[in-house]
């Protein structure tokens, strides 16, 4: 099983967890807005690895940030689905949040 960092103030994260519950993907989600752990446990992950340095370059935040039981780590939850030869159900219509709060 693996785990994935969102928040659901996140359109992004919202789309991710209602296909992964669409087609029965077991995984832990962590809120990183519902305690001051799970954002300490986030910005651990998101301040040692290379995948989020684009995150970090552009203002995004990094999630949803998935985390493989070898502890790899994706930002790509539809490329995720589509390696499972799964199709996306659920897609909301906009673009996603920004550091500048356009969009949001």
């Amino acid at each position: 099983m693996f785990t994935v960092y969102g928040s659901e103030l996140c359109p992004d994260c919202r789309e991710c967890e209602r296909n992964f519950k669409a087609h029965g993907i077991e995984y832990t989600y962590v809120d990183i807005n519902e305690s001051m752990k799970n954002l300490k446990e986030f910005l651990k992950l998101r301040d040692a690895l290379p995948v989020f340095d684009i995150c970090k370059q552009n203002g995004s935040i990094g999630i949803p940030a998935i985390v493989g039981e070898d502890g790899c780590v994706t930002l790509d939850w539809e490329g995720m689905l589509a390696d499972m030869g799964l199709q996306i159900v659920f897609k909301e219509q906009r673009p996603y949040c920004s550091i500048d709060g356009k969009n949001c």
